[in-house]
């Protein structure tokens, strides 16, 4: 049941992630994304086995406190952008942006529930609490400034220039630098603050709600 609730509300969460980044991208000039047939919320195009379907469910069996996931990374071509740098930090942030918008839609949502209908167990509930987690982890988890995660990609087009290039050397490394960063929780401590900063003020608009 846990994880007949958690995957629905982790894919949403991931292809929305990706269709922000390809939308932001299109408004910006770049084609790709939607010539690609990427801004959509259809899951099938967008679907990773590893990181939408394998990852999830080994975190979710292994009981580990939090869920993360990937979709196929929308492709981006930055040189249709009209201002490089800065329309490629507006792509980069969308996603976070994005994942902490619909956490905030569904706390409001359960705020909603509870307070005219009483109900506080049940699937939609469950499902809209995991919509919240899932979301604050993974605005969260893309933050960080490890490539090839959202947050190194804003580092790197907020560096100065000499800086930005010796950071770029790390992004060949960034995948193995993230697995050995999971494997040995260092991750969990890395995320957890940030984590707990969010969801204590989404617990207080709930908690203004009711």
């Amino acid at each position: 049941m846990q994880i007949i609730l958690m995957i629905p509300m982790l894919l949403f969460a991931i292809i929305a992630h990706e269709v922000a980044h390809g939308y932001v991208a299109y408004r910006c000039g770049d084609p790709t994304a939607k010539q690609a047939g990427r801004l959509t919320f259809n899951p099938l195009p967008h679907i990773d086995v590893f990181g939408s379907i394998l990852v999830p469910l080994i975190l979710i069996v292994s009981g580990s406190p939090w869920l993360i996931g990937w979709a196929k990374p929308v492709p981006i071509n930055p040189s249709y952008f009209r201002n490089p740098s800065r329309d490629h930090l507006y792509v980069s942030l969308a996603g976070v942006c994005t994942n902490l918008l619909l956490a905030v839609a569904c706390t409001i949502l359960l705020g909603g529930i509870v307070r005219i209908t009483g109900i506080t167990d049940g699937a939609i509930i469950l499902m809209l609490n995991y919509g919240i987690m899932i979301n604050v982890i993974l605005a969260v988890f893309n933050m960080l400034p490890i490539p090839p995660l959202d947050g190194s990609w804003v580092l790197y087009h907020l560096l100065p220039p000499n800086l930005a290039q010796s950071y770029r050397r790390l992004f060949p490394y960034g995948f193995i630098i993230l697995m050995v960063l999971l494997i040995t929780d260092v991750l969990y401590i890395m995320i957890t603050p940030l984590y707990m900063m969010i969801r204590q003020f989404l617990d207080a608009i709930l908690q203004f709600m009711l």
